[in-house]
């Protein structure tokens, strides 16, 4: 008798998982969906990690053009303007592509730093803060 009782048991459970592919779909939606969120805003943070990193180059570049014309004009070289054309022509630059950042002179190079704000576009993630650097040095082939 407690083998009978077994198979019917067995049998009328036989049928007790309905709604579980309900269930499994679900789960496989929300994890389709977090996968998905996870590659749009992950190349969207850095597709904007590229561009600050573009700008901050272009920013250093631009400052690093502007040349000290008294210093090759008196015939001691081509240097840098760091008293303030450079730095001004940097942060112009900055101003003109919409990002806020900081340019610090060394000697013949700037140093330009950019942060930028992503926005996701899923927003569960939050807004993320990109960093991008670049610098640019004068270089000159005297004679040449």
């Amino acid at each position: 008798m407690t083998m009978r009782r077994f198979l019917r048991s067995l049998q009328a459970r036989k049928h007790d998982d309905q709604g579980s592919l309900s269930l499994m779909l679900a789960i496989v939606a929300v994890a389709i969906f977090a996968v998905l969120a996870l590659v749009v805003d992950g190349g969207g943070r850095l597709q904007a990690l590229a561009k600050a990193e573009g700008t901050a180059q272009e920013a250093a570049r631009t400052g690093a053009q502007s040349l000290d014309y008294g210093q090759a004009i008196s015939g001691n070289g081509f240097t840098v303007d760091t008293t303030g054309q450079a730095v001004t022509a940097a942060q112009a630059y900055l101003r003109q592509a919409g990002v806020s950042g900081t340019v610090t002179p060394q000697g013949n190079r700037l140093d330009v730093t950019v942060t930028a704000t992503y926005t996701p576009v899923f927003p569960f993630f939050g807004a993320w803060q990109v960093t991008g650097h670049g610098s640019a040095q004068l270089l000159y082939q005297a004679g040449g």
